[in-house]
Order: structure tokens, then sequence, then C-alpha cells
């Protein structure tokens, strides 16, 4: 019998209205420099740019990419951007896939798949406090050093 090579079930339409939640949620934190709601380059997320001032030099760009299905699936994707040209990036997931539980993480720094089964809150405000307590830490850790 010939394997099944069907795409994974949709994770259905992006909720606009969640989107927006988020991008007024993150606006109220002095973490972020520029909060864009479905811009030309990613018309299905929020993308919220990190204030470098949080970085140490060399970091030339730090963001998240958050998009928001109806379906309550998600994707947080966060990006370090280096002078360098290479960057540090983990990813926090929330859908049907054929590599993991439908709850992942894909872990820095290069958000490889497969990622590890993990769970995360049902409300989207608890996953992203969940997502931005993980990310001050590691901006924490960068002036512990």
């Amino acid at each position: 019998m010939p394997e099944d090579t069907a795409d994974p079930p949709s994770r259905g339409p992006i909720d606009t209205e969640v989107l927006d939640r988020i991008a007024t949620h993150l606006a109220r934190s002095d973490r972020f420099d520029d909060i864009q709601t479905q811009p030309a380059y990613a018309p299905n997320a929020v993308v919220a740019d990190y204030d470098l001032g949080f970085y140490p030099g060399g970091v030339t760009r730090a963001y998240l990419r958050i998009r928001w299905f109806e379906t309550d699936d998600f994707s947080i994707h966060y990006s370090e951007q280096y002078q360098t040209g290479n960057s540090w990036d983990c990813r926090w997931d929330r859908h049907p896939n054929d590599h993991n539980t439908r709850k992942h993480f894909h872990p820095p720094p290069d958000a490889s798949t497969p990622g590890a089964d993990t769970d995360y809150p049902d409300d989207w405000r608890d996953v992203l406090t969940t997502v931005l307590t993980d990310l001050d830490d590691r901006i924490e850790a960068f002036w512990d050093q």
C-alpha cells in the first residue's frame, strides 16, 4: 500500500481578532520598538520588533512573528539577527503536523525540526505570558555573563 503523502490537517484561517488583541497587548510593553499587525511581508501575522536597547552590541534585530488561527493553533517564532549574518531562532507551536505532537517547541539556535513535545495553556494570553517569560530569561542572560 502506498505511503500517505497528504499534507497535515489545516490549521484553519487566521484569527485576525486575536491577532489584533495580541498587538494591543504587546503595545503595552516597553520591550518592543515596533509592532505591526498583518504587514505586507507577513499578512498572516503580528510582527513585534524588540527594542535593541535590551540587547548587547552585535544584535541587529530581534523580533517575534506570531500567527494565531481560528482553531486556536498558533506559531510564535522568535529570531535574533546578528551583524555576523548569523541568527538565533526558536519557535513555539500548536498545530497538526507529522513531526511532533500538536503542541511542541522548536529549540534554539536554529528552531530545528522535530522539536520537543510540550504543553501550552489554552488561552492566548497565557501562551503569550509563557513565551515572553522565556524570552525575558534569554535577554537577562545576556547581562548576567
